[in-house]
């Protein structure tokens, strides 16, 4: 009998509003976030912020399994630029950050036009964040009682 090979599925990239979340992505988003941002940070502080009905839902599915979820919030939101937040990958070292982090970027230049786009990142991850582009705008400060830092990421000169 010859070994048979199962080729991984591929993954797919799901854009949506929080109106167009069905009741199990958006439990599944939320459950994600929860259990990376509260329990395993150790962040005992409300992840539920009350902009998701105001952002762009962007991640990477593999048979129906949020891998990597970030949101994309147009300007006014949350400054006066295209915003990326709640940036996460479920399985870490994969290459999935990279992947929905340029999924984002996309996603902010295509439906926002953003010209320029913002985070607000842990300071742990500024050398991941300063690879896609992004440079630091602010000192380091305290959000939650975990080192963050405001970044920028400018467009390409066309």
């Amino acid at each position: 009998m010859k070994p048979t090979t199962q080729e991984a599925s591929p993954l797919e990239l799901k854009v949506k509003t929080f109106a167009q979340l069905s009741n199990t992505e958006l439990y599944a988003i939320l459950k994600l976030r929860v259990d990376v941002f509260v329990v395993e940070q150790a962040c005992p502080y409300p992840e539920v912020d009350g902009r998701d009905e105001d952002s762009l839902h962007v991640w990477l599915e593999e048979d129906g399994e949020i891998l990597a979820y970030l949101r994309v919030l147009d300007r006014g939101v949350e400054s006066e630029y295209v915003a990326i937040g709640r940036v996460i990958a479920a399985r870490r070292r994969q290459g999935l950050g990279s992947e929905i982090m340029k999924a984002g970027i996309r996603v902010a230049q295509e439906r926002f036009h953003a010209e320029a786009i913002y985070l607000e990142g842990q300071v742990y991850a500024q050398g991941f964040y300063e690879s896609l582009g992004f440079r630091q705008i602010s000192e380091p400060y305290l959000e939650d009682n975990i080192p963050h830092i405001k970044m920028l990421r400018e467009s390409d000169p066309s």
